[in-house]
């Protein structure tokens, strides 16, 4: 069997020579995430140049997800590049520092001392370095330090419990989603967003653009928590970010939040990645700790779409090695996932015609033992229908349009390959999706398989009727003549 679960890889100098990235690729990456908050626009257009060709001699579609920066509210620079800061000393958030030391730090984030109170923790550094407010006096915000460790240039602030009020969307992630769509990226994925709203604007602000990317809502603050539902409704997917996200709510709190969204998404029909150090060991090793093991093979059998590298491709010294390490946990992890569909497909409910075709097609799948499922689809809605119930069939989505078969890169038990829709004749059609099985070496003569397509022949939305064939079974049909 195929993987089913879907790995993001993270674009940076160690992944970025041409011949790595082709490794990478034949290695099982199915998406790579350009991360917006390093390099310039010339740096991401070089890029997806390089995925796009490496991707195209590898014969597999490989997406890009354009990863915005988000609000910086970070601490400025110190003098010395970094300070020690003592248990109990006194430290200041100076908004008009220039340079730091070991008394007081500069903050990117001219707007904190406003979203401050006395009592208030700020935490550093990913939680490492802890703060508690004393007092605020113009653009100072007093503390005292209650956990010390070294703190170097340009480290994050959260505020335990969230409440910070700067924007998901600056000035530079509105020039960033303009690069985005220059490049034709397929996801584009929103840092810190608080609300629907946030999610909208993004949209607007990428449609404006002349792209049809679809938007991941990284959740990563305590108010994202508490407005899932809205979030989901306004976007195509979700990434779980655990490393922000655990710093606000508490490390604790993250493994049932995670299950909650990965959850709550597929409900909804949305998609999920899982990301933030879940093979972070393997920056500098060849092997993967077995805890890591464990959270890539938890994230699986969460129903997770995606796992998702960071650091780890980016920057670490076996690009090639952790993706190939990710991919043989998802596929252990993959063969004891419990199929409950039955009682999935029981609790839901239907009102479109398309829908009911992709449930029916599943059902059936699972209930025959067929050994794939082959959608045509213009936009790929029904098979990531499909996907959202886990059957363990692969579905082979097959689509004229690029920009689907790129966006379906990220959907689990999904599939996507190109075919010409050159006529008009759903028999022809439908033996030539069955040749295309054929020539992938997926199915064989005999093997059962169903076949979901929409008439008219190339309209959206319009899936509307089932076919089961027994491969090789019957002869092509004659185009009709017109």
């Amino acid at each position: 069997m195929p993987r089913h679960t879907k790995i993001v890889a993270t674009l940076g100098p160690a992944s970025s020579d041409p011949q790595v990235l082709e490794r990478m690729v034949h290695a099982g990456i199915d998406v790579v995430r350009m991360n917006f908050s390093h390099g310039k626009a010339d740096d991401h257009i070089a890029r997806a140049t390089a995925i796009r060709e490496a991707s195209a001699r590898a014969g597999r579609p490989v997406g890009i997800l354009a990863d915005l920066q988000g609000p910086k509210i970070r601490v400025g620079r110190f003098a010395g590049d970094r300070v020690h800061l003592h248990k109990d000393a006194d430290f200041i958030l100076d908004a008009h520092c220039e340079l730091g030391d070991t008394t007081r730090v500069g903050l990117d984030y001219k707007n904190l001392p406003r979203d401050v109170k006395p009592g208030d923790v700020l935490l550093l550094d990913d939680g490492r370095i802890k703060l508690v407010v004393n007092r605020v006096v113009g653009a100072e915000i007093h503390t005292t330090v209650r956990v010390g460790g070294e703190l170097s240039n340009n480290k994050g602030i959260n505020r335990q419990g969230g409440g910070l009020t700067a924007p998901a969307l600056t000035a530079k992630d509105m020039d960033d989603i303009k690069t985005a769509a220059l490049i034709g990226v397929d996801f584009v994925a929103v840092s810190f967003p608080k609300s629907a709203a946030d999610m909208y604007m993004a949209q607007q602000l990428l449609r404006a653009a002349g792209s049809e990317a679809l938007l991941i809502a990284k959740i990563e603050r305590t108010e994202a928590v508490a407005n899932l539902d809205e979030i989901l409704d306004a976007s195509d997917g979700i990434m779980v970010a655990r490393g922000d996200l655990a710093v606000e709510v508490g490390d604790a709190a993250v493994p049932a939040l995670q299950k909650k969204m990965i959850r709550a998404a597929r409900d909804r029909n949305k998609l999920t990645i899982t990301a933030t150090q879940m093979m972070e060991s393997m920056i500098g090793s060849p092997v993967p700790t077995r805890a890591e093991v464990s959270d890539v093979a938890n994230a699986v059998l969460d129903g997770t779409d995606a796992v998702m590298l960071s650091a780890e491709t980016a920057s670490g010294k076996y690009p090639v090695d952790v993706v190939e390490a990710m991919s043989r946990v998802c596929l252990e992890a993959e063969k004891s996932a419990e199929v409950t569909l039955d009682r999935e497909v029981l609790d839901r409910v239907f009102t479109r015609i398309d829908q009911s075709i992709a449930m029916a097609a599943i059902w059936t799948a699972w209930h025959l033992k067929v050994k794939a499922i082959a959608s045509l689809t213009q936009t790929g809605s029904t098979a990531l229908w499909m996907s959202r119930l886990n059957s363990g069939v692969p579905i082979y989505a097959l689509t004229p349009e690029t920009a689907a078969r790129n966006q379906m890169t990220l959907y689990r038990e999904v599939f996507p390959l190109l075919m010409s829709q050159t006529h008009q004749d759903r028999d022809l059609l439908l033996w030539e999706a069955e040749q295309i099985l054929l020539d992938q070496g997926v199915v064989e003569h005999g093997d059962l398989i169903v076949l979901t397509i929409g008439e008219p022949i190339g309209a959206s939305g319009g899936t509307n009727t089932l076919k089961i064939v027994r491969v090789g079974e019957h002869p092509a049909p004659h185009l009709n003549e017109q």
